[in-house]
This record gives structure tokens, C-alpha cells and sequence, in this order.
């Protein structure tokens, strides 16, 4: 079976997307993880379906490099909305349904795209660390340095731990480099390593920053590995009005046999 798929990334998050909106595609875990197997397959930290919905724009179904259905994706909804524009899907705004629920978007640029995010009602917070769901869980520790850390090692450590056992957990360390601005690296399950950049990683660390009284800024950058993401918020007892931005870059079109 030769199927046609988009190789994106967003701050070097990379997926391979596919137009299903006929919606008579599926594909198994195997045929997913082939599929982002960097030696073997395309390459990618997700794999992403464009489905046709009747009720949105699209709706998108993400699944990680493993193979598994996964929750949402910032960076991996940044590039689909910016394939349904370049489809002509949609115009320069847009709403979809993602596996946490509807999104809108708006698209700044060619290469810039804006995703809202759900509110955030709920954070978990102590000396150690702050437990946010935003869309992913995400569990997050500051740092002084964040260079020296091995992720992988420490990240992984946390994922697997009895706590946030048996689905896991994506671990960041963030370093504040002023109050608009902070440093991150991401230890993304389903990837199972770090990744140059999470979408949903850059938000729920900004938050975090925010309710720790970090930073009194509601617009914040966030540093990554692949590039800038820029968070934006409400702050009336609860966490509102999320927006997720960034560059994206449709990087080629291709066919693979399976």
C-alpha cells in the first residue's frame, strides 16, 4: 500500500501528517511506529491524521512515535492547521476537534500559526515540582541549569515512576532567564526521549512560572531547543484565553510503501 503523507515540524517537533478526510485510512501501531522510525521509515516525534468531522473544520488524530493513540499535541495541531490552510481546507482562522476537545486557530503567517488552548482549572504544586495537565500531562521542575541535565536519564526515570503509573507523564526543566522569558527541555512520552520542542510542554511550563509567582507577565517566550514559542493567558482564578504560538514549516511531500 503506497500511501502520500506531509513532513512538518514546529520548532523541530517533527510528524508525518496524512489527508484522511475521505476517512478511509487506519493504520495499525506497527505500520505507525514504521512510519516514524527515523532509520527505517520517514522519521518523526508523531504521526497525525487529518480527518474530515461534521461538526468542525477537521479533526485531528495524533498518535505518537510508538504507535499509541496520544492526548494532544501543541506543536503537532500547529502543523495540521497549517496543512488544512495550504489544502484550502480552511481560510485564516479555524476550528477543529483534537483529541482533548475543540481548538481554534488563527493563522498570523505563512509560517507562523496561533492554536487556543483549554483552560486550566487545576494545578498540583510543591517544593520539588508542579503537576499541570495542558492537554498532556505535563510534569515540570525548575532549574537553575538546565544544560548539564541528562533528560533522558532523569526524564525517563519520572515517566516510568509508581506515581504516574501506568500511562505516564512528560517531564520538563525550565530555567528562568527573565520574567518574559524562560528556558525549557521536554522528556516527551510516546517519544520516549527528549524532543527539540513540546507545544503543550512550553504551556503548562509558563503557567507553572506564572502560578509560582515567577513572572507576573501573562505573555511569556518560551526557549526551546528548535526555536521560540510564545505563550499568552487570562488570569481570574483560573487559567483562560490560552494561545499557543510559533513558526511551522511544511519541509517536504512524499510516498511510502507499506
Amino acid at each position: 500500500m503506497k500511501i502520500n503523507f506531509f513532513k512538518y515540524q514546529g520548532t523541530g517537533n517533527d510528524f508525518v501528517i496524512v489527508d484522511n478526510r475521505l476517512n478511509n485510512l487506519s493504520f495499525s501501531s506497527n505500520q505507525i511506529n514504521e512510519i516514524c522510525d527515523r532509520k527505517y521509515g520517514v522519521g518523526g516525534d508523531g504521526f497525525i491524521l487529518l480527518n474530515n468531522h461534521n461538526k468542525f473544520d477537521f479533526e485531528m488524530k495524533y498518535f505518537n512515535s510508538n504507535g499509541e493513540i496520544s492526548s494532544m499535541c501543541g506543536n503537532g495541531a500547529r502543523c495540521v492547521v497549517h496543512l488544512a490552510y495550504s489544502l484550502k481546507i480552511i481560510k485564516s482562522s479555524t476550528e477543529f476537534l483534537a483529541a482533548d476537545g475543540p481548538h481554534k486557530a488563527k493563522i498570523k503567517n505563512e509560517s507562523s500559526i496561533i492554536i487556543s488552548m483549554n483552560d486550566i482549572h487545576q494545578i498540583s504544586t510543591n517544593e520539588k515540582y508542579s503537576l499541570i495537565n495542558s492537554g498532556s500531562p505535563h510534569h515540570i521542575i525548575e532549574k537553575t541549569n538546565i544544560k548539564s541535565i541528562n533528560v533522558n536519564e532523569v526524564g525517563s526515570k519520572i515517566r516510568y515512576s509508581k506515581k504516574y503509573h501506568p500511562s505516564g507523564v512528560n517531564v520538563n526543566f525550565i530555567k528562568k532567564n527573565s520574567s518574559k522569558e524562560f528556558e525549557i527541555r521536554t522528556y516527551e512520552r510516546g517519544v520516549e526521549k527528549e524532543t527539540l520542542s513540546c507545544g503543550t510542554g512550553a504551556v503548562a511550563s509558563a503557567i507553572a512560572m506564572h502560578s509560582l509567582g515567577r513572572t507576573s507577565n501573562n505573555k511569556i517566550r518560551i526557549l526551546t531547543a528548535g526555536g521560540r514559542l510564545y505563550i499568552s493567558f487570562k488570569f481570574e482564578g483560573h487559567y483562560s484565553e490560552i494561545f499557543l504560538e510559533g513558526p511551522v514549516k511544511k519541509v517536504y511531500i512524499g510516498q511510502i510503501n507499506l
